[in-house]
């Protein structure tokens, strides 16, 4: 049964407020909102992505430059690269410092705010090494059974 509401977290339902920031919904409380202009759904859209998660793991405890973050990043362009460090500047979760010097020198860090995302990250990455091997027997079954499709 589909009930009105606030998202506030995933399974939490709060009642349904004038002004309220958080994303409105009509449908299954346990499910995520799927409107393009949700700001739960951006934000995870956000700090969800491939190269978002990697930047994030490797500015743990160091401040890192643009050349330490290609070579480190195995597969991501400099425009790809300079994309996501934007993005997650602009949401407050790195910060990047000029030094005024020939030639320039640019570095990165997490904010206080990027460092909050450290646990869940690690959490990811410890549940995909723990599973790793239960995931590549599962996919072997899928495209056994399904040939063509994967």
């Amino acid at each position: 049964m589909a009930q009105e509401g606030t998202l506030t977290s995933p399974g939490s339902l709060e009642g349904t407020e004038a002004g309220s920031e958080a994303c409105r919904f009509e449908r299954d409380p346990f499910q995520w909102d799927v409107r393009e202009d949700c700001q739960v759904r951006q934000i995870l859209d956000r700090i969800a992505d491939k190269w978002s998660l990697l930047v994030i793991a490797l500015l743990d405890e160091k401040t890192l430059r643009f050349g330490e973050l290609v070579r480190e990043i195995d597969g991501i362009s400099k425009r790809m690269l300079t994309v996501t460090l934007r993005n997650l500047e602009r949401d407050g979760l790195v910060l990047r410092t000029v030094y005024p010097e020939v030639p320039p020198r640019v570095e990165y860090v997490l904010t206080p705010l990027g460092r909050t995302l450290l646990g869940t990250t690690q959490a990811l990455v410890n549940w995909s090494e723990e599973h790793q091997e239960q995931i590549a027997e599962a996919r072997q079954r899928f495209e056994a059974a399904h040939p063509g499709d994967a």
